[in-house]
């Protein structure tokens, strides 16, 4: 079912990997951004989508990126193992825990992906499901889901950064991403990204990524910031969101016609 090289392999060989996050969550679009060349999808289930217990929602999503060569991230809304595995159950690889804070949280969370862990039995259950072909791949699948799955954690609080070398220490830690907004509300700054204390906190999240060898997924202006990130340990690199674009290409549109028409058009 997966021919080409699954984001796992393409972090593993240190590649830097692109993709977008989409908060308007449906199989076509998934094809869209397929066929844009993306490298990977970040669905939002955190703060909008489905319910991330519908696993039909979920496996239409996942077919969507097989047939369009794409990869999902799935962020959902809590690190509740059996989501986690439902999730995983459905053929999504790639799953993005927020408002982790602690190692004990995200080694659970990691734990639930993996059949096997840390040297014993992990905490995935086995079922004929679409993962496996609905059970008709069971050869070599639990073996072959654990070198595929990723478990990444967004570090978005002050608890974390004060316990960010115990988190990133945690075993099969898959990526981190570092979440500006909720960072600086949480450090009293809210969306002062540029403020010192944000800053700093940004500077002290990716030098202990660096050092414990966990890959980093960010948010990328241009091709300039994209270098930048890639020297700092950046491999997801996320280059907008569909809302933005809309905002972005449709707005400027709307303003220009409405000129033309000598209309004055105000958005919210």
């Amino acid at each position: 079912m997966h021919d080409s090289p699954t984001l796992a392999e393409r972090l593993d060989q240190g590649d830097a990997t692109i993709g977008v996050l989409s908060t308007i969550v449906h199989p076509n679009l998934v094809e869209v951004y397929g066929s844009l060349g993306l490298d990977f999808v970040w669905l939002d289930l955190e703060h909008a989508g489905p319910s991330p217990y519908d696993a039909e929602r979920l496996e239409d999503l996942a077919r969507a990126a097989d047939l369009a060569g794409v990869e999902v991230v799935l962020r959902l809304p809590t690190n509740d193992p059996s989501l986690v595995r439902k999730t995983l159950d459905t053929g999504v690889r790639n799953v993005l825990i927020p408002r982790v804070e602690t190692a004990a949280e995200v080694r659970q969370s990691v734990a639930s992906a993996h059949f096997s862990y840390d040297g014993a039995v992990g905490d995935r259950g086995l079922a004929g499901v679409r993962a496996n072909r609905w059970g008709a791949d069971m050869d070599s699948y639990t073996s072959r889901s654990d070198r595929h799955v990723r478990v990444g954690v967004m570090i978005e609080n002050e608890r974390a950064v004060s316990n960010i070398e115990e988190i990133l220490a945690v075993d099969e830690l898959g990526f981190a991403f570092i979440g500006p907004w909720d960072l600086s509300h949480s450090l009293g700054h809210p969306l002062e990204e540029g403020h010192d204390s944000v800053q700093g906190a940004i500077t002290d999240i990716e030098d202990a990524c660096a050092d414990a060898g966990v890959p980093v997924m960010g948010f990328v202006g241009d091709g300039e910031d994209a270098t930048e990130k890639v020297e700092a340990g950046y491999q997801l690199l996320v280059v907008g969101s569909d809302v933005d674009a809309l905002r972005s290409a449709l707005g400027d549109r709307v303003e220009e016609i409405a000129r033309g028409l000598g209309q004055t058009r105000t958005g919210d």
